[in-house]
């Protein structure tokens, strides 16, 4: 059996972020950055989540020298922790400048990469790093491009 033969298993990918400071991590997820609350829950001891909806999630693995390619490209140093958080965006500089204006620290503006998207790079509340990224060209056009396509295929 193929692995495109198979029924997924998985049905949502869920990152779980602490925040030591609740209220600034959601008004910036939530607000700033517009993903909108699914469900939000209390419990003893001034226990609080929110769940926030990022639209589709995929995971990406990358080797460490892609990884260094990747800051290399967007940032123009090696910058980036093992975990990075990216979002794809409609407007990756307007996003920028929204999110930098809500307390987001620019390490690189947006830059048009290689895989053919604009991407920034940007230190966000609850410590994490985040990539906004607004794609240029859809997947299928993409695929025909030298170096693009899927592993298996290669």
């Amino acid at each position: 059996m193929s692995t495109d033969d198979r029924t997924p298993t998985v049905r949502q990918l869920r990152l779980v972020v602490e925040a030591e400071d609740y209220e600034a991590a959601v008004a910036f997820f939530r607000d700033a950055l517009g993903l909108p609350e699914q469900a939000a829950f209390s419990g003893a001891g001034d226990a609080r989540v929110v769940i926030l909806d990022a639209g589709r999630a995929t995971l990406e693995i990358a080797n460490p020298a892609q990884k260094r390619m990747i800051d290399e490209v967007e940032v123009g140093r090696q910058v980036a922790p093992k975990i990075r958080v990216a979002f794809e965006v409609d407007d990756a500089s307007a996003a920028t400048a929204r999110l930098v204006a809500a307390g987001a620290i620019e390490i690189a503006p947006p830059t048009v990469t290689p895989w053919h998207s604009l991407n920034s790079r940007l230190d966000a509340p609850a410590g994490l790093q985040l990539t906004l990224f607004e794609e240029l060209r859809d997947l299928d056009d993409r695929a025909t491009l030298d170096g693009f396509g899927i592993d298996r295929e290669r």
